[in-house]
């Protein structure tokens, strides 16, 4: 559950008024089957292609993925996903040719949207021509998965079967499958909003849904409120919940507020002080669990002092990992090894590679030509809770290794301009980057290839890194593939780009009457998942 910070003190005031005014309230247990959700802000995209604030939570309840992940239970009873075990979803089966370059997959019969309109092969190459089109999110999909995105590489061969031409066999492709993007369409209703102007039908995509999954959006009123209802055609199993208010309530204090009196099922994005203060209350439940992405502090390996490995590692050396584990995210956490999470298969194992040295750090800057030190400017973001507090505890850290940082604010949109790899010219800055696939091959491209990484805002290119990537892609020997995982992650934990510090927990904030949450790689619950009990 990621969201950008977005004030509204009207907005928020005015909902909080409607919805906890003294004898004007209605508790959520009290209305039915319908599941209300405080939210930042309502989407601004509908396009899994267009990731804008609030899309991933709202599209994955509208698109379903090809294949899907299995399920087991953990150690404490709860179920969660199986990275290792792929399973059919809107696919009803795949056989893959001798080379691997083909993958043929069977539609399931039956998958309708609220429409009555029955998936087909036509919507399949019509949605994934959109994305080839688009240059976004799923052509990235696309390209990581060696799938072809020119030249018919998803083709259909029956109204129940499709092909997938691919340009080497793929490691990653039904992982990669697991997604929203490319999301499947219903091409009867988009087409019919097709302009010569657009031909994809963007623009209404952007604003519209017409998927194929549990729900779709029948209400979309900016600035309030969105209104999901239940697809009745639904070929899964039936929701719970036949409708979801996603409502927007900026302030955080405020989505507390509501949700202690009762009057929404879920608070979303609170910061882990709240989190930690809602614990106490018996009214709500708390759950917190490791997250798939990095809360990094990120150095630019083309700008100086960057530019020097020595001082990359001497940051890395003079940072108490544990001290901002404690203050900033109250003791969730452990430090991180390298960008590949701890239960993704693939992650880096072992100890910790910079442990706490000051005495280490100083003599690698000194080394490095800066014996007395050095000044940086430290940007941060409102992008996620933590880059604040971790920026001020970073410039107190720091200073025992003689390192003065100055934090400087600047916005979500300007650092996501600043530090896009077709600009990044930020010296030193907080981010947060992971994967939705539970793939450490996924991640590995994502993040540290030099030129097809779209994550990697370091500029750091390292032939070796790029080398192993690209041949484990292709390698569809497990064994064989983990081992180049293990060799790539040691040399860019050696390289240094980032300052690990640890993966960012993921806290939930609900009614103790909701259960059914699962754990999934974009970190965004499915509402057909819930359920109430009394």
């Amino acid at each position: 559950m990621k969201f950008l910070k977005l004030t509204s003190l009207f907005a928020t005031t005015a909902m909080v008024g409607i919805l906890v005014a003294a004898g004007g309230a209605t508790p959520v247990a009290a209305q039915g089957k319908t599941l209300i959700i405080g939210a930042v802000f309502t989407p601004e995209s509908l396009d899994g292609d267009i990731n804008l604030p609030g899309t991933q939570n709202t599209v994955v309840q509208t698109y379903e993925g090809i294949t899907r992940y299995g399920r087991k239970k953990n150690a404490q009873g709860e179920e969660i996903l199986d990275s290792a075990v792929i399973e059919p979803h809107l696919a009803e089966s795949w056989t893959t040719s001798a080379d691997g370059k083909l993958v043929t997959f069977k539609l399931r019969r039956g998958v309708k949207g609220p429409s009555g309109n029955e998936m087909n092969a036509d919507d399949w190459v019509w949605s994934w021509d959109k994305s080839f089109a688009q240059k976004r999110t799923g052509n990235f999909i696309a390209r990581v998965s060696n799938v072809t995105t020119s030249g018919g590489g998803v083709e259909k061969v029956d109204d129940y079967t499709v092909n997938f031409h691919l340009d080497g066999p793929s490691s990653i492709l039904l992982k990669a499958l697991t997604l929203y993007t490319p999301s499947i369409y219903d091409s009867k209703i988009t087409k019919d909003q097709a302009t010569a102007e657009d031909p994809f039908a963007t623009k209404w995509i952007l604003k519209n849904t017409a998927g194929f999954g549990p729900y779709h959006m029948s209400e979309l009123k900016p600035g309030e409120q969105a209104v999901f209802t239940e697809n009745p055609n639904y070929f899964g199993k039936k929701p719970f919940f036949d409708r979801v208010v996603f409502r927007m309530v900026p302030s955080g204090a405020s989505r507390l507020t509501l949700l202690r009196a009762g009057q929404i099922h879920i608070a979303e994005n609170m910061t882990a002080q709240q989190l930690n203060e809602l614990k106490k209350d018996k009214n709500v439940t708390v759950r917190v669990f490791p997250g798939r992405s990095v809360a990094a502090v990120r150095m630019n390996s083309k700008i100086k002092p960057f530019d020097d490995v020595r001082v990359r590692q001497a940051f890395n050396f003079a940072t108490n990992k544990q001290t901002i584990i404690d203050t900033v995210f109250l003791g969730e956490g452990e430090p991180a090894r390298s960008f590949v999470a701890d239960f993704i298969d693939g992650g880096l194992m072992g100890s910790e590679p910079y442990p706490y040295d000051p005495v280490k750090a100083k003599a690698l800057l000194a080394d490095a030509g800066y014996p007395n030190g050095l000044d940086v400017e430290l940007n941060y973001s409102d992008i996620n809770a933590w880059e604040e507090p971790m920026a001020i505890q970073l410039q107190n850290i720091l200073k025992e290794s003689g390192i003065n940082v100055t934090p400087k604010r600047i916005t979500g949109s300007d650092m996501r301009a600043r530090s896009h790899i077709k600009v990044q010219d930020i010296p030193f800055f907080t981010y947060e980057d992971g994967p939705i696939v539970l793939d450490a091959v996924y991640a590995a491209y994502l993040i540290a290839h030099g030129t097809g990484g779209v994550s990697n805002r370091t500029n750091l290119s390292v032939p070796r890194i790029n080398e192993l990537i690209d041949l484990a892609r292709v390698e569809l020997d497990p064994d064989k593939a983990r081992s180049m995982m293990d060799e790539l992650q040691k040399i860019w934990v050696e390289e240094a780009p980032w300052i690990l510090t640890t993966f960012t927990p993921v806290g939930e904030a609900y009614s103790p009457k909701l259960k059914g949450f699962v754990s999934y790689p974009d970190n965004h619950e499915r509402w057909s998942d819930l359920r109430l009990e009394e």
